[in-house]
């Protein structure tokens, strides 16, 4: 499960129902397994309707790791990870079509501008940047990258749709994917290497670099957890950011990757776009607000010997020297 997070009540009260917090570490019931199985009980089995609203993102989460896992072996890895920056395209547009969510114009920018990084590293991909692995294919790597994001935008937003219109915690709607989604992957599993797993064994192949990736992700999905709850925006551009530079500088290291100026100016671009679109729309007012400030207010000049206009008050009254009578006499259309 990707994170473990306290929401507000679960189910709804009836016979066996348990209330999450009686489940949340040091009240008096944490840990007891008998309160535990009713609840789960309650909230997955009992509400059915409810648990079964998870199967579609579950089914597309597992098409998408799978998907992941076939374009990194058709595409380098620098490239693979500046393309899949394409899952920020498609969540923002699925974002405005199912949760009829507003971009400002600045996050719209820095869309077009994560495109375009794109499309310049595909181009220098195509163009045969520097050598590659005769088993790599990489029109078969583009379109498993563009299917995962199409996939895990839609996914995260229809996700993000069932928290935001039902009471159930995010520990049990992870619960509820991690159940569809082992389902499937066994059923997909069994459909392709039923004959071998079940002459050699489940755990047949899992040698240390396979367990160092399945801690990886796992650890990956807590630490997404903690970075939504603890850090901002900013924080998590740079992170794509910073994870973009490491990957290609593994890369050069590790597989020999050539970069070249085509590919730094693409990841250049994306970069920029990751940091522009996760800037908060106060930062983004602020910066607006100060760039025309800096301009500096434009000041009427009034011509030599002519006395200053009338000023007025914050209640449209004319203001005049204090030795003066005031002006009680409205300013015509206030």
């Amino acid at each position: 499960m990707a994170a473990v997070g306290v929401g507000g009540s679960t189910a709804a009260t009836g016979p066996g129902a348990v209330s999450a917090g009686a489940l949340e570490p040091g009240s008096a019931t944490a840990g007891n397994v008998k309160h535990l199985a009713l609840f789960l009980h309650e909230a997955v089995l009992v509400q059915y309707v409810d648990t079964l609203k998870l199967a579609v993102p579950s089914l597309i989460y597992t098409l998408q790791n799978n998907l992941q896992y076939v374009a990194i072996s058709n595409l380098p890895a620098a490239t693979f990870q500046v393309t899949y920056q394409l899952k920020i395209l498609t969540t923002a547009l699925f974002s405005v079509l199912m949760l009829n969510r507003s971009l400002s114009r600045l996050q719209w920018a820095s869309l077009l501008l994560l495109f375009t990084g794109v499309a310049i590293v595909q181009a220098q991909q195509a163009g045969g940047g520097g050598p590659r692995p005769l088993d790599q294919n990489p029109g078969a790597g583009l379109a498993a990258v563009v299917a995962s994001c199409l996939s895990s935008g839609f996914a995260g937003v229809y996700f993000e749709k069932i928290l935001k219109g039902s009471s159930g915690s995010v520990w049990l709607r992870n619960l509820q994917l991690g159940l569809f989604g082992t389902a499937l992957g066994l059923v997909g599993l069994w459909w392709a290497e039923g004959t071998a797993v079940a002459r050699r064994g489940f755990f047949f192949g899992y040698t240390p670099a396979v367990w160092g990736v399945v801690l990886n992700q796992a650890f990956g999905g807590l630490l997404v957890a903690v970075v939504v709850k603890y850090a901002d925006n900013i924080l998590k551009g740079f992170a794509t950011s910073l994870s973009i530079v490491l990957s290609t500088v593994a890369s050069i290291r590790l597989f020999g990757f050539h970069l070249d100026p085509l590919f730094a100016l693409g990841a250049g671009l994306v970069i920029g776009a990751v940091y522009l679109y996760s800037l908060p729309r106060g930062a983004v007012q602020a910066i607006t607000s100060a760039s025309a400030s800096a301009s500096g207010p434009c000041i009427h000049q009034q011509p030599p010997g002519q006395p200053p206009p009338p000023q007025l008050s914050s209640r449209g009254d004319l203001i005049t020297e204090p030795f003066l009578p005031k002006l009680l006499t409205k300013v015509k259309g206030s």
